[in-house]
């Protein structure tokens, strides 16, 4: 081959790309769509602050994946697919940092792709990433029966996995690791940190900017959410259909949230 072998950006997506976990921030509408009830979604609302007070260190991740999988056991798939199109830009627009997207249009300019490497399933991690230019994502798989969730998770983007999948990025698309980036918020991520060669770590927890400062990487601190559609102009066809039908689908999803509750006696 001549020339420079390819090189690639990697972001973790939950408190690096965007300020939460993207699996907790989807929570209202799948109330709002008849998947949650209100006792569910109190309890996803007191993971969402343990991630938040407690960093998403491996026992709190294993809590979550393990509430997760008890909460979408027997969701139809294609209701779930339909509710995360329709309110995509409603929920995560509010939610990316600013200094997230400067980034993805910097590697993007370099002639780097982009891929988002997560571990929420890919129903909500490849829409994010279509509607953020990401060349390519790396999420968790549920297992699907008849279609419906399980509660089973069949592929486990977490910890040394995601070093795994940059390993098969890299034999796929032919990237010269030394030169790749990654980004990520935890210490749960160190694996793919240190499988590049340009690590940097984003609004570290307590234990990754430890590492962080032992090993010499990088910290960068964001803090701007950004109107997503005044700095990506050229959205793609999904992200753009998103846009159009999330105002007016709303109020059906409230509507149908009565009909389908699953719990309707809490």
């Amino acid at each position: 081959m001549d020339g420079p072998a390819p090189t690639a950006a990697f972001f973790d997506l939950d408190k690096t790309i965007i300020a939460r976990s993207s699996t907790l921030a989807f929570t209202r509408p799948f109330q709002a769509g008849g998947l949650l009830s209100r006792r569910a979604m109190i309890r996803s609302a007191y993971a969402q602050f343990l991630l938040k007070v407690g960093g998403a260190d491996h026992d709190q991740m294993e809590r979550l994946r393990r509430l997760m999988s008890q909460l979408i056991a027997g969701w139809d798939v294609a209701t779930v697919r339909e509710i995360v199109a329709e309110t995509l830009h409603l929920v995560v627009d509010p939610i990316v940092y600013d200094e997230a997207v400067e980034l993805i249009t910097e590697h993007h300019a370099a002639g780097r792709d982009v891929v988002i490497v997560s571990a929420s399933g890919t129903e909500l991690v490849e829409p994010i990433g279509e509607l953020l230019g990401a060349d390519h994502v790396v999420a968790s798989r549920l297992e699907e029966v008849d279609g419906r969730y399980t509660g089973e998770v069949a592929y486990y983007a977490y910890a040394e996995e995601k070093a795994r999948a940059l390993d098969d990025l890299a034999a796929t698309h032919g990237y010269d690791l030394a030169e790749c980036w990654a980004y990520s918020d935890s210490v749960t991520d160190v694996p793919m940190l240190e499988a590049v060669g340009h690590p940097v770590a984003v609004n570290p927890d307590r234990e990754l900017r430890r590492v962080a400062e032992e090993r010499g990487w990088e910290v960068l601190r964001f803090d701007q959410p950004v109107a997503l559609r005044t700095r990506v102009p050229l959205a793609p066809a999904g992200a753009l259909l998103a846009v159009a039908v999330g105002g007016a689908v709303v109020g059906g999803l409230l509507w149908r949230s009565g009909r389908r509750a699953i719990d309707p006696a809490v």
